[in-house]
């Protein structure tokens, strides 16, 4: 951060020694005030017009915000309210974040500081900055953001508190409260910001959908089988979908009834499924159209699990290859096409056979060809019920898959309804 010019173009800007203010600037940045806040700071204390108080700022509606707005004061109603801790500037800082409503629509916000407000609450704000997250505006509450209470209650269309179903849950949902049961979990150490450091990870769900979690501070509650409730969670993108994180500042508390969980997925069309922008859980029908080359028998690298060809793998270099099977199949509904990426176990029950079966197939043809050509053979030009985890980015949509079986649905039926996808 070069503080050197901001504070030439402060000092240029309010007709002030650039040295004093230099000093300011510095002075509110050593003390983690974002770059923002510290310049608005120094404005007002130089006597900037912009930043006085000679008359009572106007309250901006929440859908006026924008990022090239400054010194915003808006009336509104705190929709959540969570707490976690980030690193911001080589330090710890502990932040409160969540969402903010009025009767145009919500923002997102984060205060650097407890200002003492929860869900529910009608308050003021004076005074906050406004940055870019995600896309959006957003509200930033720093050290010259002032907050008081509304003298009446704020009307909002928006939910107030935090708590939701996993298949309402978006990433960048911040102060969040769930209850699920606990499906899967593992404990895994990872290399943390102090070294290695133990997590858990897993799956959670409850009547409407199953989603991946990890808990960075691990909770004892948390554990496969149970049902909490859990409060105060956010919600980032992994793969495609959201994922839930928990913090040292989650609580975990065990339920007396068990979680209702569901046992399918939401079943979609592939362009659905496309739009989405990714899911954990999702089943579609829809056809094989080709076999991809990389199906079959494989090699992968040893260290890492990637699939690698004359024994090279792009991260380790030279290496001795272990067998494998996989199919990389071309899926197809007539919404949008997928790739879909099927595991060894599943790619054994479809060839027949298993990694020892398939190697001595292609010694006999003396080509490892003939092992992906058997799987073409099967399932090219025949409609499957698919389950799996759609992941989408620069390179297309993939599914991995964990259920795959021949549809039994009536192909009539599944090409009119097609069709009324297509035609709105």
């Amino acid at each position: 951060m070069d503080v050197d010019n901001h504070a030439e173009e402060l000092a240029s800007a309010l007709g002030v020694d650039k040295q004093e203010v230099k000093e300011d600037l510095e002075s509110l940045l050593g003390y983690s005030v974002p770059l923002d806040e510290a310049k608005q700071s120094v404005r007002r204390k130089h006597g900037d017009g912009d930043a006085g108080d000679a008359a009572q700022p106007e309250s901006v509606a929440l859908s006026e915000i924008t990022t090239g707005l400054n010194n915003v004061t808006a009336t509104v109603r705190v929709l959540t309210v969570g707490t976690r801790t980030i690193q911001y500037q080589g330090d710890e800082q502990t932040i409160r974040e969540g969402r903010l409503g009025d009767e145009t629509g919500t923002i997102s916000y984060t205060a650097w500081q407890d200002f003492g407000f929860e869900a529910g609450d009608s308050i003021v704000v004076g005074n906050a900055g406004v940055r870019e997250w995600e896309g959006n505006p957003e509200l930033n509450l720093g050290s010259s953001t002032s907050v008081a209470m509304a003298e009446e209650t704020v009307e909002t269309d928006a939910t107030v508190g935090g708590d939701s179903d996993l298949i309402d849950l978006s990433p960048g949902d911040r102060g969040r409260n769930i209850e699920v049961r606990i499906q899967e979990v593992e404990t895994r150490t990872i290399d943390g910001r102090n070294g290695e450091t133990e997590i858990l990870s897993g799956v959670v769900a409850d009547e409407t959908a199953r989603l991946p979690f990890t808990d960075w501070n691990p909770h004892p509650a948390v554990a496969a089988g149970e049902s909490c409730r859990i409060e105060d969670v956010y919600v980032r993108e992994y793969r495609g979908s959201p994922s839930i994180n928990l913090s040292e500042f989650s609580t975990v508390s065990s339920l007396a009834e068990p979680v209702a969980v569901t046992d399918d997925a939401p079943r979609l069309t592939l362009g659905e499924a496309v739009d989405s922008g990714g899911l954990f859980d999702v089943a579609v029908v829809a056809s094989v159209i080709e076999v991809r080359d990389g199906s079959g028998l494989i090699e992968r690298c040893p260290e890492c699990g990637r699939a690698i060809q004359n024994d090279q793998c792009r991260v380790h270099g030279a290496v001795d290859g272990e067998d494998d099977l996989r199919i990389k199949a071309i899926l197809d509904d007539g919404t949008a096409t997928v790739t879909a990426i099927i595991g060894a176990e599943l790619t054994e029950e479809i060839y027949g056979g298993d990694v020892a079966d398939a190697k001595e197939a292609a010694r006999d043809a003396m080509d490892k060809e003939v092992v992906a050509d058997t799987i073409r053979e099967e399932l090219v030009g025949g409609s499957y019920r698919v389950r799996g985890s759609l992941s989408i980015d620069e390179y297309g949509a993939n599914l991995t898959v964990e259920a795959f079986e021949p549809a039994a649905d009536d192909p009539a039926e599944r090409a009119a309804a097609v069709l009324r996808e297509v035609r709105g």
